[in-house]
């Protein structure tokens, strides 16, 4: 119930961190706006990990394969999507192709077992409720 809960609370925050960040271009640039996003979040990341983890940063280079750390670079350009897809789509319509992207990339992983997650097995179901978003998107008006 608890996994149920803080992804409905991290949907949430994404669609008004968006809405937030696209608010925030309007007054200065997409890239000045993600780097303070980018900054902003590391302040908040650091004084976290200050009162709660304290583990070494070194523990990094253990990270095997190595490209799984670009996660904040892809980071930086999740918030330049969303922040043009926001400005151009407006919110409702942008989080709704961006949470059925985020929907099909998920299973592919899964289907594919990529980037050392266990594969999973093709499953109707799940095409079927991919269609059924994809169709509530046309019924949507994009």
């Amino acid at each position: 119930m608890f996994g149920i809960l803080i992804s409905l609370l991290s949907g949430a925050l994404m669609s008004i961190q968006g809405v937030f960040n696209t608010q925030v271009t309007k007054s200065t640039g997409v890239w000045t706006a993600n780097a303070f996003i980018q900054f902003s979040a590391m302040v908040v990341c650091l004084a976290a990990w200050l009162f709660k983890e304290r583990l070494s940063f070194t523990k990094l280079w253990l990270v095997e394969p190595k490209y799984m750390l670009l996660g904040g670079v892809i980071g930086a350009f999740i918030t330049y999507t969303v922040i043009k897809g926001m400005e151009l789509l407006g919110p409702a319509r942008s989080v709704m192709l961006i949470v059925v992207s985020q929907v099909l990339v998920a299973y592919l992983i899964e289907l594919f077992g990529l980037f050392g997650v266990d594969k999973q097995p093709f499953s109707w179901r799940k095409m079927i409720g991919m269609a059924v978003a994809v169709a509530g998107i046309i019924l949507f008006k994009i």
